[in-house]
């Protein structure tokens, strides 16, 4: 069965960096769309960043810049390296695979998630 675990949230100040990992298992990793969202307390889930089977990647706007996705194939891990952090970018953060799909369309027909790792950024 497909399961995703993060690690690496924690509590930082403003400015400070972290990054997440998340371990996948149980489908074909490298071959399927990955992605990591994030939910603010009292807000609806956003996707922060996509990474294809290609590679190729995409972000919201409001981590352009301060935010990179990357992954391992041969370790089966999708990071978050997160720079220039903001009280904003508190929440609880989500590792997404949408098994099925090499490309990120958005739709998300198969979606599997992780239970979640917390970002606390402190002013």
């Amino acid at each position: 069965r497909v399961q995703l675990v993060e690690s690496g949230g924690g509590s930082v100040q403003s400015g400070g960096s972290l990054r997440l990992s998340c371990v996948a298992s149980g489908y074909g990793f490298r071959d399927f769309c990955m992605a990591w969202f994030r939910q603010a307390p009292g807000k609806a889930r956003e996707e922060v960043a996509t990474i294809d089977s290609a590679g190729d990647t995409g972000y919201a706007d409001s981590v352009k810049g301060r935010f990179t996705i990357s992954k391992d194939d041969a370790k089966s891990t999708l990071y978050l390296q997160m720079n220039a952090l903001k009280p904003d970018d508190t929440g609880m953060y989500y590792c997404a695979a949408d098994v099925g799909f090499a490309r990120c369309t958005g739709r998300w027909v198969n979606r599997y998630w992780g239970r979640g790792t917390p970002v606390a950024v402190s002013s």
